[in-house]
């Protein structure tokens, strides 16, 4: 079974996220796509991040009625930060009969050399990356040739329609009272107005 790993903090989760999910399982032939939210993720660290459970329940209403997505809480009890190379090897142990293969925006791939132990990350996963407008994605042989290795990799690129919503983005527009409908999925943005997230508490 051919698997995608779309990790992130999903704080919260948007419609960028579900296109590229989408479109990394049809282009790629994926068999599912799993949603693996990181506690503390370490490009984070320091700062403040919505609750695990809390972002987990946002995914599961995000990605209801798709048969081919699910959220994997596989890093739920881990203290420290969350390395990806980490998870990858985790999913090995526990799933030996799937295949990954990690979903990335172009950005991410130019950092991964910066990554803990990237070549133990690609030994374990394909990398599935998202072309962006006016950004040069690099080859499978420049990334090889920046880590110093000569290990064989997967890398295919995916071709998304350019949705450009962050995040942090939508946590700005709650605070200022701001619309986000369309941006987040309905159930989403009821979520959000339901519990109060990302509200100015002290207006």
């Amino acid at each position: 079974m051919r698997v995608g790993i779309f990790g992130g903090t999903f704080d919260p989760v948007h419609l960028g996220h579900l296109i590229l999910a989408e479109q990394a399982r049809d282009q790629s032939r994926l068999d599912q796509v799993w949603f693996v939210p990181a506690p503390r993720p370490p490009q984070k660290d320091g700062q403040a991040i919505t609750r695990f459970e809390v972002r987990v329940e946002m995914l599961t209403l995000a990605i209801a009625g798709h048969a081919a997505f699910r959220v994997e809480e596989i890093e739920k009890e881990r203290t420290g930060p969350s390395y990806t190379v980490d998870t990858l090897r985790e999913l090995h142990r526990r799933h030996p009969d799937k295949q990954f293969f990690l979903i990335l925006g172009g950005d991410a791939l130019a950092d991964l050399p910066l990554w803990r132990d990237p070549v133990g990350i690609l030994a374990q996963a394909g990398l599935l990356v998202m072309a962006r407008p006016g950004t040069t994605l690099l080859s499978a042989e420049q990334l090889r040739q920046r880590l110093g290795t000569d290990i064989p990799l997967s890398l295919e690129v995916l071709h998304t329609p350019a949705i450009d919503i962050a995040s942090r983005d939508l946590r700005q527009r709650v605070r200022q009272g701001r619309t986000i409908r369309y941006l987040v999925p309905s159930a989403v943005e009821a979520y959000i107005r339901e519990k109060q997230l990302y509200f100015d508490r002290s207006a």
